[in-house]
């Protein structure tokens, strides 16, 4: 955000000049739209509380979790070297993909209901450019001063103090910026190792630019762009109206109670001067950080913070007056006068029903599978080299790789068997001494040797089944409970029928 001094109005015209030898412009004909600086007003309330209650929570986690251990290793990392993947007690490899696929689901029904019901719940309180917004206008507060005071040195002169003030609120920025790139690439490349890296000045190439461009992103959103990124960038707000209806709870102005408004002292009756609740004091206009006027209607840069809300219940006390003049309430409640009991019937309406029963099918058939999910992959690939060979008193050979990858934390010793269908029942399996071990989370490749006799079968390809087993002590865990059955073919060449 430019640190030019300006006001609470969001925008000033830029104006065509006349162009010599051409006909001028309307001196009133605007180009475009110059943005002014906002200085939001600090605001406190039960939402306020709720939002910072939020960015507590989620900014505990992020920045704490990448330092969590779990048997032995980072409890949160997206190892991509790898190609291993661990949340807490469970390792995802890329043949997971459906689990991610579920997540984006989950994302994406979870925000339209939420939306269904109560609007941008997300961008008001859970949005990392909100997050962060919040967090950079709370230091800017704390070094500069509350709306006045930032107003009042951005006016000024250049001098020792200004110069002083804003290196120390640009370096507290930067200084939060970088720790949150640093902690972003901890949870791709393990954070232990990484801060040795940086204290040692050993950084590879892609982590110092991942961790330089998170910070330079987060320093230039939450910092200089701020309310730009959710007018113009942010794409949920053009697409916002589709999926809001009249029964959607949103930040409303009461129209019918608040006009006509205008200012007057504490104790005049506003019967009496013909006024309504509102006082026109503007300050719902100064603590919105996207310097919006909610009194006139919906807007799109409205992010749901309900700041204003709070903002307005502070006046409505000072002035004897019931509360609520600014709330969440709901188109048709507001036309109405409907009770916030009927509000909350009208939003088990079939729109909300149906996203929540679609939501909560898709999580419960993602917490089955994994729950059921058995930790061990199996892969069989044949030999492309030779479909087929006869080898010693006419049997048939086919060779096989089998990729086996133990996804549990725990080593595990497992045995391959090999089985054929009613018509090819009499198979050899030649392999390396077995059981295998094979360390945890690691994956090992075995070439396995099938054999049969021809007149056990009718010629042509065959099916048969590879079967891993666990062949662990039953005191660590039952053997029957890890084991995969893959099928494969087996080829018998026409000259051996």
């Amino acid at each position: 955000m430019s640190d030019a001094p300006g006001n609470n109005d969001n925008v000033k015209p830029l104006k065509f000049m006349p162009q010599p030898g051409g006909a001028a412009q309307a001196a009133d004909e605007s180009l475009y739209e110059i943005r002014s600086k906002i200085y939001a007003r600090a605001v406190s309330g039960w939402f306020a509380r709720w939002r910072w209650g939020v960015i507590f929570a989620t900014q505990l986690f992020f920045y704490g979790a990448a330092w969590l251990q779990w048997n032995g290793r980072q409890a949160v990392l997206f190892d991509l070297v790898t190609r291993k993947f661990y949340i807490f007690g469970v390792v995802f490899w890329p043949q997971d993909f459906i689990y991610l696929s579920a997540l984006l689901i989950i994302s994406a029904l979870s925000l339209f209901l939420f939306t269904a019901v109560a609007g941008r719940l997300w961008c008001g309180y859970a949005c990392p450019q909100t997050v962060y917004t919040e967090i950079f206008m709370w230091i800017e507060r704390k070094i500069e001063g509350d709306r006045a005071a930032r107003m009042r040195l951005d006016g000024q002169a250049m001098g020792s103090r200004k110069v002083g003030l804003k290196a120390a609120k640009h370096g507290a920025w930067i200084a939060l910026s970088l720790w949150t790139g640093f902690t972003f690439v901890g949870y791709f490349t393990p954070i232990r190792e990484l801060s040795g890296a940086v204290m040692s000045l050993a950084l590879g190439p892609w982590e110092t630019f991942w961790m330089l461009f998170y910070s330079f992103a987060t320093y230039g959103n939450a910092g200089w762009m701020r309310e730009q990124v959710c007018k113009y960038m942010c794409p949920y707000a053009r697409f916002q109206s589709a999926m809001f209806d009249p029964d959607t709870m949103i930040v409303t102005y009461d129209r019918e109670r608040g006009e006509p408004r205008g200012g007057r002292s504490r104790s005049a009756d506003a019967r009496a001067l013909n006024l309504g609740a509102c006082v026109n004091c503007g300050i719902c206009v100064q603590v919105c950080p996207t310097g919006i006027d909610i009194r006139k209607g919906l807007q799109y840069e409205c992010i749901g913070c309900a700041a204003c809300i709070d903002a307005c219940d502070q006046v409505m006390d000072k002035m004897h007056y019931p509360r609520g003049l600014i709330r969440y309430s709901t188109e048709n409640a507001i036309k109405n006068h409907w009770d916030f009991r009927r509000v909350v019937r009208q939003a088990l309406r079939p729109r909300v029903l149906i996203y929540t029963t679609i939501l909560c099918g898709v999580i419960i058939a993602t917490v089955v599978t994994l729950s059921m999910r058995v930790p061990l992959k199996v892969d069989v690939i044949r030999d492309r080299t030779s479909l087929a060979r006869e080898v010693d008193e006419g049997k048939i050979e086919n060779v096989y790789r089998l990729q086996i990858m133990n996804t549990d934390e725990r080593s595990h010793r497992f045995v391959i068997s090999v089985s054929g269908g009613d018509d090819l029942k009499h198979l050899e399996l030649l392999t390396v001494p077995q059981p295998l071990e094979i360390e945890s989370v690691s994956a090992r490749s075995v070439v396995v040797r099938v054999r049969a006799e021809p007149e056990h079968s009718h010629g042509g390809t065959e099916r048969i089944f590879f079967t891993v087993k666990a062949s662990d002590d039953e005191k660590h865990m039952l053997p029957e409970v890890i084991s995969v059955r893959e099928k494969s073919s087996f080829f018998i060449p026409s000259s051996a029928r």
